[in-house]
């Protein structure tokens, strides 16, 4: 250990590990606000409490209390990562070029895991290789999940705590990282699924103005944020744990295994009852920490300084279907039927619509017209997709810096079914191809060397606000119109409007 390892910070010394190999230093599990515990449970995260002489930052914190036993194929990326979890959960961790006064441009990465489960501390959220490559700082940060990040109480007061979390992440950033070599004023938020969706709430959030100056959402989508649901699923749960409508302060007290018992009778009790249940993880909109929704404040300008860089992957929910012990569909019949449930509007033909459309598009590409592959398309479509072009075309009207890519490479695994999958690009952005999502999405020469452009283009995003990298063509600004997209696959290529028959029958059906 050297002193470049060790790092005086507001609220008290740290000693970090210096990785001689690599010519980093990595500090892990700085605590970033309080133990969230205790009469602390649901309400915003309070300051560190300083601590006298050196503490250790050489091993992850805990992760943020999530159900366990995640299926084996998400390679831990999705779960604990082996870190066992705990609601004293609220630390960070940062990889530096130098522990000196450089000021780098900074990175900060928020897992996903759909609110429910994650870490910052899996294998595949690595951010070695990011530092040293671009000679930035890199952060990664755990935050409350599930029951205990978003329940929604106004008896309690509680609403989004999971995202004052990460305000309070982010202002730990702004006061401290340049003590670890990085730029307070040069911060760029980046994060996929739950961890895009979360980005796109701080950009509506007054509490996070001014936090970070350019943002990257990949594969953000547009779950149900209904306050009032959201509010009476506590008052069911403090009903399970024996208590009245007036008596919440239960839920403040109850032991965290009991508390969660009581969620899952809470959801079987509303689906027996022909209710349905909401899914107790994610944000709302409360009117105080998220006003409104995140793609009406960003039409009204509420992050109009912002460069954003946001795309999804080509099949994200293949991913899904390789869970399901059956295909989701089986004939034209069950695909139109089935269709009915994700599409907007009221027609009670739009499925079949749908199922015409998306048939017809397909084959004048060249693609396949069978029905699962269709209904992959369509679900991805409901999912991802079609919200990141809305999204896209909002910002675009305000934000001239605006960039759009489409994730086409194809895992190999699962003989082929995979497809661009949701997280497959993970592997890329990182670069830990040595990881269990690297080896699923398909390590090999090419996919090293497109992981290699995908960083440099991150990387130059977050030093300029432009995605350049001179192993990819020239990435002109997505905007309405042209709505120019880099497809980053096996080959790499700037499309103008891809798949638009689609985005044109979804527009026209929420018309």
């Amino acid at each position: 250990m050297t002193a470049s390892g060790r790092v005086v910070t507001a609220s008290g010394a740290l000693r970090g590990d210096v990785d001689d190999s690599r010519g980093l230093t990595v500090f892990r599990g700085v605590p970033y606000a309080a133990p969230p515990v205790g009469d602390r449970r649901f309400r915003a995260p309070q300051p560190v409490e300083p601590w006298d002489g050196v503490r250790d930052a050489l091993a992850f914190g805990p992760a943020a209390v999530q159900p366990e036993g995640q299926p084996s194929m998400f390679g831990g990326l999705f779960g604990s990562a082996g870190l066992g979890v705990s609601e004293d959960c609220l630390t960070l961790n940062v990889w530096t070029p130098a522990v000196d006064d450089r000021r780098r441009p900074t990175m900060v990465w928020i897992h996903g895991g759909a609110f429910r489960m994650g870490t910052a501390g899996a294998g595949g959220y690595d951010g070695s290789e990011l530092a040293r490559r671009g000679d930035v700082v890199v952060v990664s940060l755990n935050y409350r999940l599930g029951l205990l990040g978003f329940l929604c109480s106004p008896e309690l007061g509680a609403a989004n705590a999971g995202l004052l979390d990460q305000v309070a992440a982010l202002e730990w950033v702004h006061r401290e990282i340049a003590r670890f070599g990085g730029d307070p004023d040069q911060v760029t938020v980046f994060g996929e699924s739950a961890g895009g969706k979360s980005i796109e709430c701080l950009l509506a959030m007054p509490a996070a103005r001014g936090l970070f100056s350019r943002a990257i959402l990949q594969s953000t989508y547009s779950p149900p944020m209904d306050v009032e649901a959201a509010a009476q699923r506590a008052r069911d749960i403090a009903a399970e744990l024996g208590a009245g409508s007036a008596d919440l302060e239960i839920l403040r007290s109850a032991p965290v295994d009991a508390l969660l018992a009581a969620e899952q009778r809470a959801a079987a009790a509303a689906t027996a009852e022909g209710r349905t249940a909401p899914s107790g993880a994610g944000p709302v909109v409360d009117g105080t920490v998220l006003p409104r929704l995140p793609i009406e404040a960003v039409l009204e300008g509420s992050a109009a300084s912002v460069p954003l860089l946001l795309g999804t992957t080509l099949d994200e929910s293949r991913l899904f279907g390789a869970l399901a012990p059956e295909p989701p569909v089986r004939d034209d019949e069950t695909l139109a039927a089935r269709l009915v449930s994700i599409l907007p509007g009221d027609d009670p033909h739009r499925g079949r619509r749908a199922a015409a459309e998306y048939r017809r598009a397909r084959s004048e590409r060249g693609e396949s017209i069978d029905p699962v592959d269709i209904w992959f398309a369509a679900s991805t479509d409901a999912t991802f997709r079609q919200h990141s072009i809305r999204l896209a075309e909002a910002y675009a009207a305000r934000q001239p810096d605006t960039w759009m890519y489409l994730f086409s490479w194809a895992s190999t695994s699962n003989e082929g079914r995979l497809g661009a999958f949701h997280a497959v690009e993970l592997p890329f952005v990182f670069g830990t191809f040595d990881e269990p999502l690297g080896r699923l999405a398909g390590d090999s020469p090419e996919a090293r060397s497109l992981g290699e452009a995908v960083q440099d283009a991150w990387l130059a995003f977050a030093c300029t606000g432009r995605p350049k990298a001179s192993a990819l063509p020239d990435w002109p600004p997505y905007e309405p119109g042209r709505r120019a997209t880099m497809v980053l696959g096996a080959t790499c290529e700037v499309v103008e409007a891809p798949m638009d028959d689609e985005r044109r029958l979804w527009e026209s059906l929420q018309a």
